[in-house]
């Protein structure tokens, strides 16, 4: 064979070789390598200062009873946190606005705010301690007869509670309730006469007192339930929080918890 065709002849094997190759392949391609799903990441609304469920500690921190709870939950139930403090009368609207994902940090369940939000499952219960300065002679009784001049956090249980049961009942005028930012202001005008005596949820008001010349005068029995709130459509989210608290409630690390933050009375 002239060496010319038979060049041709090898060439023309070759490319048929490779057609057939092709004509053979799967006709798929190697997907690139992804990385696993990135885990969603929720805003944790919270009011500080709110010992021992939440606040900030000198070097910036996010701490509490609530804060560690929540990031448990969150290594459990597969999901990320951030936390962003909001004044409590407003932390509703900012859930609802979308602003946080929940609001974790000791707020009650009352059927007022479960026409606005939905809610966990409880997680604690508190009720209302009453604190006035030694000596003044102020009693538990001077409360429930509207007679003293009582402190409290805006928007908190203590404030509901004198407003449905004493105030709307005719019993206390309005004006002897003197709402603050937060407690600790509260109990600082306790300590310079300006108000007769002060009222909060028992175990954080048992911090704020600490250290402070305020005696305990009584308590509220008010039995409130705390409850994580999130917005009423969010039903995935809620699910993962009630699965979160019942695996964290049977882990070593909730008793672990409550030593910790010392949650006694």
């Amino acid at each position: 064979m002239d060496n010319k065709y038979l060049t041709i002849f090898v060439v023309c094997i070759a490319v048929l070789a490779v057609a057939i190759a092709g004509c053979t392949s799967s006709g798929t391609t190697t997907p690139a390598e992804t990385g696993p799903e990135e885990a969603p990441v929720y805003a944790v609304g919270i009011d500080v200062p709110y010992p021992p469920f939440s606040y900030v500690t000198p070097s910036n921190e996010y701490t509490g009873f609530d804060v560690d709870s929540i990031k448990w939950i969150a290594e459990n139930q597969g999901f990320e946190v951030k936390f962003e403090v909001v004044a409590w009368d407003g932390i509703i609207p900012a859930l609802q606005a979308g602003q946080i994902d929940m609001v974790y940090s000791g707020m009650t369940i009352t059927e007022e705010r479960k026409e606005k939000v939905a809610f966990s499952d409880p997680y604690w219960t508190v009720n209302q301690m009453v604190v006035a300065v030694p000596g003044s002679g102020v009693t538990l009784d001077d409360i429930k007869d509207g007679n003293a001049l009582v402190g409290t956090q805006s928007g908190c249980t203590a404030a509901i509670w004198m407003e449905e049961n004493l105030v709307e009942t005719g019993i206390m005028p309005k004006e002897n309730i003197k709402v603050y930012p937060d407690t600790p202001k509260a109990v600082d005008d306790l300590g310079t006469g300006r108000i007769d005596a002060a009222m909060y949820d028992d175990l954080s008001m048992k911090d704020i007192i600490e250290g402070r010349d305020v005696e305990v005068i009584g308590y509220i029995e008010t039995n409130e339930q705390f409850g994580i709130a999130v917005r009423q459509d969010d039903t995935e989210l809620l699910t993962k929080l009630n699965a979160g608290l019942a695996n964290l409630m049977e882990d070593p690390y909730w008793e672990e918890l409550k030593v910790t933050y010392d949650m006694t009375l």
